[in-house]
């Protein structure tokens, strides 16, 4: 029962830091983008649905925000990163030449 009332009393806190969260990212992306790029670029200044849009788009194609992108996913060994290079270097066609690494 304790616990109960302490996720009752949790649960909408964590629900407005969330909302505020996400409204304060949509505004620094507003004032970032209204400040930099009419002036910049020459392009038209944007309002807030707009920037959040921005910030949704940019969290679906990167990944960004909590570090749960693709980049940051996971770190490789250096043996692993080894096999990666050579891999590549088979596939791109660059790299020693097969004489060369018979003579190796």
């Amino acid at each position: 029962m304790r616990m109960r009332r302490r996720w009752i009393f949790l649960a909408p806190l964590a629900i407005c830091g969330f909302l505020l969260c996400i409204a304060i990212g949509g505004e620094v992306v507003l004032q970032l983008w209204n400040w930099l790029v009419p002036s910049l670029f020459g392009w038209r200044q944007i309002s807030f649905w707009q920037a959040l849009g921005m910030l949704a788009l940019c969290r679906i194609l990167f990944g960004g925000f909590a570090g749960h992108g693709l980049s940051r996913s996971r770190h490789m060994t250096p043996e692993e990163r080894e096999r990666f290079r050579q891999r590549m270097r088979e596939r791109c066609g660059f790299g020693p030449s097969p004489s060369e690494s018979k003579a190796q």
